[in-house]
């Protein structure tokens, strides 16, 4: 289904105090987690810009092009992004698949009392796959049958989340994923949902997915 570009103007206003507090704690924790070589054990994660995020979910949360509330990060890492919705108003979730990685999420939302829910799994829900393509990764998707002709559930689900109920998707994907996680936000949201992705550059890019009929 295609998916169409959304314009919109990030938020230029003075961030709120609160969420300056948390940018800085945060970012305090990233630097020691760094600074104590502890990213070795997860050579995957690459925090975005706080500040360029919250000027795009905080826009979004603002305007009227969202059907609802519910945020879910993919790869949260850390989970700044997700608490930093969650202090805004969403229903915010975090998708991260590795355990560690959680646990700093989870710790960091209830030192500051933040009601986020970190879920450790994959972005990918069962049966879909990430494979090398050409220039690129290609999303598989699970047959809808067997080999006998058995009809099979291929409905995505997550462990505690249903990706038909979010309304924004947020990811920060690695340079050349981003026609990836484009494809895997086609496959499992739900009409009218939102993509937002955070660019190595710290612009901001946000996708609408349309029905059949467009």
């Amino acid at each position: 289904m295609p998916l169409e570009q959304i314009a919109f103007t990030p938020f230029s206003g003075e961030i709120p105090a609160e969420i300056t507090a948390f940018i800085a704690e945060s970012q305090h924790r990233c630097d020691t987690f760094f600074d104590a070589g502890l990213d070795r054990r997860y050579p995957r994660y690459l925090p975005s810009n706080p500040e360029n995020v919250f000027a795009a979910i905080s826009a979004l949360k603002d305007s009227s092009l969202l059907r609802g509330n519910v945020f879910c990060e993919w790869g949260s890492g850390f989970g700044i992004a997700t608490c930093m919705a969650s202090l805004i108003g969403f229903e915010a979730y975090g998708i991260e698949l590795e355990f560690g990685l959680v646990e700093l999420s989870t710790k960091l939302a209830a030192d500051h009392q933040i009601p986020a829910e970190f879920l450790c799994t994959s972005y990918l829900p069962e049966g879909y796959e990430e494979v090398d393509g050409i220039g690129g990764k290609d999303l598989l998707t699970p047959e809808a049958t067997t080999s006998g002709g058995a009809n099979i559930d291929t409905t995505p689900i997550y462990d505690g989340l249903d990706p038909d109920e979010v309304d924004l998707f947020f990811v920060y994907p690695w340079p050349g994923q981003e026609e990836f996680m484009m494809d895997l936000f086609d496959a499992i949201a739900s009409e009218d949902a939102i993509l937002l992705i955070h660019h190595a550059d710290r612009s901001t890019t946000a996708y609408r997915r349309g029905d059949e009929a467009w």
